[in-house]
């Protein structure tokens, strides 16, 4: 059995049901319920896939399920990972590196071609990544998703290991569904919202999205600096 191979897992699993603050936490909880709170005030919170998810969601209600998907793509695997034991990976200082610098340039390059092509999208024309592709990249480009992962997530996964391999997989669509729920609403909700968009509001929203983006991607690829 997987987890009969993962001591650094299941030995934080052991602390948690020793540590008296953690005490009764499967009564209260059961396997769904920390995840939901955790990713309820994590979700909501503005960061790179909002931005994105609002940019698409002019132009399909659907987007955000897409962008769900994509980000589902990397997600998954990265839980996976997680559980078969190998988070330190992502703790070792040149991936850290790497990761910011390349996920910041990512993001520099999706806000440039953000701001650069509103025109071309207020006449229909899509130039931009598909939903799905949108959601990887953003995902990627991202070094906080990593480090919430191998932080709070690693922690989340040490406690559903209580409730064997069920735990673990519910623990990841649960935590998935929140990322869809949010992300539809959001992509819906600015869809439902389009007959405001006028081709100057249009350029705004657009241009500001990029902008942000650019942020994103300067302040991840310099915070991982030396």
């Amino acid at each position: 059995m997987l987890i009969g191979r993962l001591p650094g897992l299941t030995e934080r699993a052991q602390v948690l049901r020793l540590d008296p603050r953690h005490r009764g936490r499967r009564a209260d909880y059961g396997p769904f319920g920390a995840p939901i709170q955790y990713d309820l005030a994590g979700v909501m919170m503005p960061g790179p896939l909002f931005v994105v998810t609002v940019a698409k969601g002019r132009r399909s209600p659907a987007a955000g399920a897409w962008i769900a998907v994509g980000h589902g793509l990397v997600e998954f695997p990265l839980m996976f990972l997680i559980y078969a034991g190998v988070a330190q990976f992502f703790t070792v200082r040149p991936v850290q590196i790497a990761i910011g610098i390349i996920g910041g340039a990512v993001l520099l390059w999706m806000g440039y071609g953000m701001i650069r092509t509103p025109a071309k999208e207020t006449s229909g024309t899509d130039t931009g990544q598909n939903p799905v592709l949108a959601g990887v990249l953003t995902t990627l480009g991202n070094p906080y998703f990593f480090l919430w992962w191998v932080t709070v997530g690693s922690l989340l996964i040490s406690q559903s290991l209580r409730f064997g391999f069920l735990g673990f997989a519910s623990l990841a669509v649960v935590h998935w569904l929140c990322d869809f729920t949010w992300d539809t609403l959001v992509s819906s909700l600015t869809y439902r919202s389009r007959r405001l968009w006028t081709p100057l509001v249009h350029r705004v929203v657009f241009a500001l999205c990029g902008l942000t983006l650019i942020g994103f991607g300067v302040y991840f690829a310099v915070s991982v600096l030396p």
